[in-house]
Order: C-alpha cells, then structure tokens, then sequence
C-alpha cells in the first residue's frame, strides 16, 4: 500500500502541470477594450488605430490607408505572438515614438485568450477554423 502511495505521488511531481490554453472566445471579451481604436471582422476599417484582420504574419505600419507614427512604421516588426504580446503589454517600450496610447495587457492568460481571437481573422476579416 504505501509503495502504491509513494508510486502515485512521484507521478504527479514528474507530470506536467496544466497550462490553460488559449480561448478565443474569452480572448473576443479582452478585445472589448481594444475596439475603442480598433476592429476586426470582414467590415473593418481604420479608425483610430488601423484595423487588426490578419494581424500576424503582417509587417508592422503596412495597412494601407492607416496614418502610423514613422517609429512603428520603420520598426522593421513582424507581427507574431511574440512581437504582438511585448508590444500590446508595453507598446512604448517596444516601439519608442508610437502613438498607440495604451497601458498595456498584462496579464499573460489574457494576453493568449487576445491572440487565440485574432488569430481567428484573415486579411480580409473572415474568420478561419
């Protein structure tokens, strides 16, 4: 019994512990607070800030009709959940000279929940699986 006891709490010391994953359903509720300056979606325009459909894989200062600051525009950034994530938690620290205005997301699990939704959208804002 006690070697079955032992055998059973080694397990769980060496097994992985759980990682939330990402949910673009919760992540649709983080970006709650980002349409104030911008949108998604196959209606999306610029305002504000420019619109976030097909946001990764895009050069940072490419969507066309949007008025950047010249520091994001000559960022040299590929958008990626990297770039994304250090510049949605601290935007001036990334890119000093930005005009996005924002304090930044800094929770880590909403942060992935943010990225799962707008992982979601094409360039020309429809939805993908």
């Amino acid at each position: 019994m006690i070697r079955l006891l032992l055998l059973g709490i080694a397990f769980l010391c060496i097994a992985p512990g759980q990682v939330p994953a990402q949910d673009a359903g919760a992540g649709e509720k983080v970006f709650v607070q980002c349409r104030t300056c911008h949108q998604v979606g196959e209606t999306a325009k610029n305002g504000i800030g420019p619109h976030l459909n097909g946001v990764f894989g895009r050069q940072a200062g490419s969507v066309e009709g949007y008025a950047y600051s010249p520091a994001l525009k000559n960022s040299g950034l590929i958008w990626d959940e990297t770039t994304f994530t250090d510049y949605t938690r601290d935007p001036k620290a990334k890119v000093p000279g930005t005009k996005m205005v924002y304090a930044g997301l800094k929770d880590e699990q909403r942060m992935k929940d943010l990225t799962a939704y707008l992982k979601q959208f094409d360039t020309a804002g429809k939805k993908t699986p």
